[in-house]
């Protein structure tokens, strides 16, 4: 979304972590992705470090804000998503039932799907009181935040886990998300096999 926010053209590439290539992990020893390669040969790694250094040096749509405080606070929300979020339920959910199957570890957690979903609901309850205070999550301007947020609860939906009948604040974020042109590679991307729900997609949900 940054880069498409910034308007590069890019090639996306598939890296199976898991297998920890060699040639991969001599680009970033951590062996995680994103990473990217400039043009010049220049790679780096890290979601974050990535999007600040695309902030940095091109042009387009600011992701990190403006003013100290609003970059401040657009980290924060990064952070928050990135961390509580993901540790207290994309980690629970996502890994339970799609990533256990997908590389063979056994049968899913269900205490652990469940414990997920329930925090779910304190997290859309925080996105709609930041959305119900302000245009978007960090504040006036779309940010980085709307997007970390949104690759998040964009996973579980694609699961159809989001119960966004009990959550009107986050439904109407996440509607205003999903207009926005960067958003629509997004919802382009289907996992072979495992279709969507019909909302999905949907604008208007």
């Amino acid at each position: 979304m940054v880069l498409a926010e910034k308007h590069l053209e890019f090639d996306m590439k598939v890296e199976k972590v898991w297998e920890r290539r060699p040639e991969f992990l001599a680009l970033n020893p951590a062996g995680t992705v994103p990473v990217l390669i400039e043009e010049d040969g220049a790679v780096l790694a890290d979601s974050n470090a990535i999007s600040e250094y695309l902030d940095e040096v091109h042009g387009g749509r600011l992701v990190l804000g403006k003013a100290p405080l609003e970059r401040a606070e657009v980290r924060r929300l990064v952070a928050w998503f990135d961390q509580k979020f993901g540790r207290e339920v994309s980690d629970l959910v996502l890994n339970e039932k799609f990533l256990k199957r997908f590389l063979g570890l056994g049968q899913p957690d269900g205490t652990a799907i469940r414990a997920g979903l329930a925090n779910l609901h304190y997290h859309l309850d925080y996105i709609g009181f930041l959305a119900e205070r302000r245009n978007w999550l960090a504040g006036e301007e779309f940010s980085l935040a709307d997007i970390a947020a949104g690759a998040h609860v964009s996973c579980l939906d694609y699961l159809g886990d989001v119960p966004w009948e009990q959550h009107p604040g986050a439904r109407e974020w996440y509607a205003r998300l999903k207009s926005q042109p960067s958003f629509r590679a997004i919802l382009a991307d289907h996992i072979p096999g495992a279709p969507p729900p019909k909302h999905y997609a949907n604008l208007d949900f």
